[in-house]
């Protein structure tokens, strides 16, 4: 069962946001991310978390994200659903589109996007549509992505061999593009995110 520690930073000038402490590991259904949020040390103030449940085919059973009092539960229901409720949990509201799954500023969701597709070195570009919710106040906004996976290597370690994968991840809409290296259900480096703590080996995934 992975179990480190994640920073994360503004893409653009690297102020450092927050820092994620995190644990996942295969289950029942599929896999399982469980995360923490904190300010940057040496504050270390709770920011929040998030929980993200995915089935075997890699599609979110179940989300639940916490950020600034502000709370979001959610999973693939003709599409994907989700609940938005406020601080003052007085006010709920519903939300449901024809999308492929989530995303967000967690890692967990570049690993569950990488597990939805499934590519391969030979695939085209793949278009994925997700719902993404970033910032404190969690705010829904739909997307398209492109992903393809440029190149599969396999390092020595000393827990076995360690195959790395590098994604190239492209937004339809600006053009924008970035690469993700991802080792079984670990990032190692992402466009924000930088892996800086891991007391066990990834996962790998047998399919």
């Amino acid at each position: 069962m992975p179990k480190g520690r994640y920073s994360l930073h503004d893409p653009h000038d690297h102020t450092p946001l927050a820092e994620e402490h995190f644990h996942c590991a295969p289950g029942p259904h599929g896999w399982r991310y469980v995360a923490q949020l904190t300010n940057p040390a040496p504050e270390n103030d709770h920011l929040g978390s998030v929980d993200l449940t995915l089935d075997d085919l890699g599609r979110p059973l179940r989300l639940e994200l916490h950020s600034g009092g502000w709370q979001v539960r959610g999973g693939a229901l003709d599409g994907v659903t989700w609940v938005r409720t406020d601080p003052t949990g007085e006010e709920a509201t519903e939300g449901t589109v024809a999308a492929h799954a989530f995303t967000g500023n967690s890692p967990a969701f570049l690993v569950a996007t990488a597990r939805l597709l499934r590519l391969t070195t030979t695939s085209p570009p793949t278009r994925v549509r997700l719902v993404s919710f970033t910032g404190q106040a969690l705010a829904p906004r739909t997307l398209d992505q492109q992903w393809a996976l440029r190149s599969s290597e396999t390092h020595a370690t000393d827990n076995g061999p360690l195959t790395v994968d590098e994604y190239l991840v492209g937004d339809v809409e600006t053009g924008e593009q970035h690469t993700v290296h991802l080792a079984g259900d670990v990032i190692l480096s992402a466009r924000g995110i930088e892996l800086e703590d891991l007391e066990t080996p990834p996962t790998r995934f047998t399919d």
